[in-house]
């Protein structure tokens, strides 16, 4: 089921790209403790605050997108995203329930 649903994210993507948008491939590389989405959940953002699939939920996604917007706007190839209950902002982005994520953010075309 999971491979159905990232091909469909992936083929999603692809359309993006070819009606000429910006796409940042969002990918969980790690978890710790309570995580909402396993290790290689996806989703997709492009230069519209469009997205598709989760690789989380409420406000720690809405922060995964400011940040694929920001990487798109200064055109950075990829980023790393660590989401950790122990930051200062932990508690603002949605992680209080103990867990800790590890997000990798890439253009991709």
């Amino acid at each position: 089921m999971k491979k159905a649903i990232d091909e469909k994210i992936l083929d999603e993507a692809n359309s993006w790209i070819k009606a000429n948008h910006k796409v940042a491939l969002v990918t969980v590389i790690k978890t710790w403790g309570s995580s909402p989405r396993q290790v290689g959940s996806k989703m997709i953002v492009n230069e519209n605050g469009d997205f598709s699939g989760s690789v989380s939920g409420g406000c720690v996604e809405s922060s995964i997108i400011e940040e694929s917007l920001q990487l798109i706007k200064e055109n950075m190839q990829f980023k790393k995203m660590e989401l950790k209950v122990s930051n200062e902002n932990a508690w603002e982005v949605g992680l209080a329930c103990g867990g800790e994520m590890t997000i990798y953010l890439e253009i991709i075309n």
